[in-house]
């Protein structure tokens, strides 16, 4: 696809969201694998579609506020990535663009208000659980538009939780690692960082869970707030800075987002840094797969459905290890889910954003799920994990939703064991 866009203007980001336009050969191999062109049947609801509108935008004969409704319907699952033959990176054109309109695009207050609540809430834990809490007061009273964000504030909070700075490893110690506690999943269950410090000490490996770390900056990046998330990367940068064998995340989104790091800061003095960063980041499934388990694992005689996160199997191609984590499980039976490869409908702040998409695409896959006959659905994603609460909840069944790292520690027989 030829393109006239003036990269020199665009600053930093141009270049890589040229070179993504450039690489479109307008096949459409795309459409089959994108959740929302399945959802909507529109061209310019599907990753082909919206390549072609950021283009004319780029190009300066199309403007930001026409091209709006079809991108900020977009995911941002990648399922694309994978299904392009020509190999197109949507990930270096969808949040740089998504950035520039932020700056273009005037929104109605309403959802100015929304935006501005959940960029100041979710990224801060202890802010998180207030408006958690508040949530609930507030269902009864809130303007129907604001019914999609109430609607996932949970009946029950688990009770706060913290982590030592160190947990040392298990006799002999293979690796040191620093961990990522992550945002809302402090908050909507950390028993998954407990469970994964525990499964990574028993299996020999140092934990250093960084005093200075915050948000990965996933959000405000994928909603197109370049600031805050170049402010999030530099902070944890420089708290991840210490000796380490790997940065371990046990979320998807925010593996992705750190991945990205060398985007968020392209072009700042901090570029190279982030380049060198990333390298280092990786899923703990991977890690573990890749480390090998030197522990026994006892019986755990279930049906477990694993569910793919879209920002692990396609933003960070990890897609067999959980499942050889949780296959080496004794008695445990691992069923696949069909049209596993399609999003759930969490991504981010989408079922704040996009509800009557997002809550579609929800109770699709929890059918799905449910299909299985599992017992417990497993994944690597805190947003993929509530929204599969949430919808299974509201379809009446009682599958268990579970972190891969939950499971595994259940097979270790450390801590917290899998309800029945």
């Amino acid at each position: 696809m030829q393109h006239s866009i003036p990269c020199e203007v665009l600053g930093p980001l141009g270049k890589p969201m040229a070179e993504a336009v450039s690489a479109c050969v307008h096949c459409g191999f795309c459409l089959a694998a994108c959740p929302t062109y399945k959802e909507l049947g529109q061209e310019m609801d599907s990753p082909r579609g919206r390549i072609v509108l950021m283009k004319e935008v780029l190009e300066g004969s199309l403007s930001f506020a026409a091209a709006a409704p079809h991108i900020d319907r977009c995911l941002g699952c990648l399922a694309c990535e994978p299904a392009c033959p020509s190999g197109v990176p949507y990930r270096d054109l969808i949040s740089p663009f998504r950035a520039l309109a932020q700056r273009q695009v005037k929104r109605g207050w309403m959802e100015q208000a929304r935006r501005f609540l959940v960029a100041q809430t979710l990224p801060y834990p202890a802010r998180f659980r207030l408006a958690m809490l508040a949530g609930r007061l507030a269902k009864a009273v809130t303007p129907t538009r604001w019914q999609g964000m109430l609607e996932l504030v949970p009946d029950t909070l688990p009770a706060a939780e913290t982590w030592p700075e160190i947990t040392p490893a298990c006799g002999v110690r293979r690796a040191r690692v620093a961990l990522l506690a992550g945002c809302a999943q402090q908050v909507l269950a950390p028993d998954i960082n407990t469970a994964t410090i525990a499964v990574l000490s028993r299996e020999g490996v140092e934990v250093v869970v960084p005093r200075g770390q915050g948000c990965c900056g996933g959000l405000s990046w994928h909603t197109g707030d370049l600031a805050a998330a170049q402010a999030f990367a530099r902070r944890n940068l420089q708290a991840f800075s210490g000796d380490v064998d790997a940065i371990l995340t046990n979320a998807a989104g925010c593996g992705s987002a750190m991945h990205e790091y060398h985007l968020i800061l392209r072009g700042t003095p901090d570029e190279a840094r982030a380049e060198a960063f990333r390298a280092r980041v990786v899923d703990v499934s991977a890690f573990l797969s890749q480390l090998g388990l030197r522990e026994p694992l006892r019986e755990v005689p279930l049906k477990v459905a694993y569910q793919d996160a879209c920002h692990l199997a396609n933003a960070q191609q990890v897609s067999a290890q959980p499942r050889q984590l949780l296959r080496a499980i004794p008695g445990l039976k691992l069923l696949e889910i069909a049209d596993g490869q399609l999003c759930c409908g969490s991504a981010g702040s989408y079922n704040i954003d996009q509800p009557e998409i997002a809550a579609t695409l929800g109770e699709q896959k929890a059918r799905a799920v449910i299909a299985t006959g599992a017992d417990v659905v497993a994944s690597g994603n805190i947003g993929c994990l509530t929204q599969l609460q949430i919808h299974l909840r509201r379809l009446g069944s009682p599958i268990v939703v579970r972190h891969t790292l939950q499971i595994l520690r259940d097979a270790l027989g450390v801590g917290e064991t899998i309800p029945p």
